[in-house]
């Protein structure tokens, strides 16, 4: 029997369910992915025992953000607007649900990844957890409407323009990371979290899930959005292509580096 990838969904216990991301080895998410994974977070949220959604990843890292390799293989923008729509939403699906969302993310953070996480109630991280926008050096942008919910204005800035990254001890100081804790940890973390949740009244929890989106200072579907809007322009300009071409020769001087 092989073994069978993509998004997962269950229920943990009475009020929890808990979607999974699995695209070994690093979840550079395909387009239907994104779609899937949508699907998943919005079924959970329509369930009326839901109170709160675990989002969590297999593998090395939580998230590697698009899969670049598909939108290389095939002709025209096809997979690019496919990519596109699915991150917007995916990244919806999570901001939308009903019910919080509590991330657990472990290693790795990167593009589409910050798009989640952003948009999540509550993150637990684990002590290896790194965040980051890798967009400018793969030809793209998009999802510092999201890395502006984790961090200080002029921080997100720098780590956008320098493709840096931050990790869970920075995002901690800053709030946006409720705990810091071992990668073995990670998951009883999160459960433990959300168990806190699906004690309460689901009805009181669903109208306050609805109250914090209502007084948000920033529509994060209308801004990302914009932001989507220069990735088309990049692409249809060529820049994109060439830097993507590089993509392969990138990753080899990352791992002589290391």
């Amino acid at each position: 029997m092989g073994y069978a990838m993509g998004i997962k969904r269950h229920s943990e216990s009475a009020g929890i369910a808990v979607v999974t991301v699995d695209y070994p080895p690093v979840n550079a998410i395909p387009s239907d992915g994104w779609f899937a994974l949508a699907d998943e977070i919005r079924a959970a949220g329509r369930d009326p025992q839901t109170r709160v959604v675990v989002l969590r990843a297999e593998n090395r890292g939580f998230n590697a953000g698009v899969d670049i390799k598909e939108i290389q293989r095939k002709p025209g923008h096809q997979a690019l607007i496919d990519a596109n729509h699915g991150c917007f939403e995916a990244f919806g699906a999570v901001y939308d649900c009903p019910v919080p969302v509590v991330t657990a993310v472990q290693g790795f953070c990167l593009g589409g990844g910050i798009g989640l996480v952003g948009n999540s109630d509550i993150i637990i991280a684990s002590d290896d957890a790194t965040f980051g926008l890798p967009e400018v050096d793969r030809g793209a942008l998009g999802a510092a409407t999201h890395l502006a919910r984790l961090v200080p204005q002029h921080l997100m800035r720098a780590l956008f323009f320098t493709a840096s990254t931050a990790t869970a001890q920075q995002l901690h100081h800053y709030g946006s990371v409720l705990e810091v804790v071992p990668r073995e940890e990670l998951d009883a973390t999160a459960l433990k979290v959300a168990e806190s949740i699906a004690a309460k009244d689901g009805r009181v929890i669903r109208a306050a899930k609805r109250a914090l989106n209502g007084i948000d200072l920033q529509d994060v579907h209308r801004s990302y959005r914009f932001e989507q809007g220069f990735t088309f322009e990049l692409n249809l300009s060529g820049a994109s292509d060439e830097i993507r071409e590089r993509f392969d020769e990138d990753l080899a001087a990352q791992k002589d580096k290391n």
